[in-house]
């Protein structure tokens, strides 16, 4: 449970401090659960590439190279911005 500080009786610099020290935990729990939702996103992708992408090889098609295609570009997008590479290098 936490306590809260009367603003009438607590100075000025430790009710900032307070905000902070909460606004501080409030962005360290969102970063966890944005962190929980990629590694789910990114198991689930791993399991669909062991899977060869649900595609059989008697099946294959350019339609089914399209589609990979796309997956590809989206992830190159993410993969550029998260290491500064391609239109996102310095």
């Amino acid at each position: 449970m936490t306590t809260r500080l009367n603003p009438i009786t607590t100075p000025r610099h430790e009710l900032r401090a307070e905000k902070a020290r909460r606004n501080k935990e409030a962005a360290l729990n969102a970063f966890i659960g944005k962190k929980a939702d990629i590694d789910e996103m990114l198991a689930r992708l791993q399991a669909l590439s062991d899977d060869h992408f649900n595609a059989h090889p008697d099946e294959i098609n350019w339609g089914d190279v399209g589609t990979l295609e796309h997956y590809a570009s989206l992830l190159k997008r993410i993969t550029d911005s998260a290491f500064g590479e391609g239109e996102h290098a310095e």
